[in-house]
């Protein structure tokens, strides 16, 4: 979700402007593993069909608002857009 479309409900204004600068440039840390595994999931899978470390490294992700986990009994998993 871009920043743009958080602030949708707020007023544009300059003094609003040095929020929307310091948001814009927010990047979220993530390890080479992580990287690797946000490729994997471009496209929704299944959370059973990763392996277990893979699974502790979505949860992870999933706290960093980096993965959104779709479903309840069998959730599917899938990288948020990043643009």
């Amino acid at each position: 979700m871009k920043v743009t479309e958080l602030l949708a409900g707020f007023e544009h204004s300059p003094k609003n402007e040095k929020v929307y600068n310091l948001l814009d440039g927010f990047n979220v840390w993530t390890t080479n593993e992580e990287a690797k595994l946000l490729k994997k999931l471009k496209n929704p899978v299944k959370l059973s069909h990763l392996s277990e470390q893979e699974q502790f490294k979505v949860q992870a992700m999933i706290r960093k608002s980096l993965v959104t986990k779709i479903g309840m009994t069998d959730p599917t998993v899938v990288a948020n857009e990043k643009d």
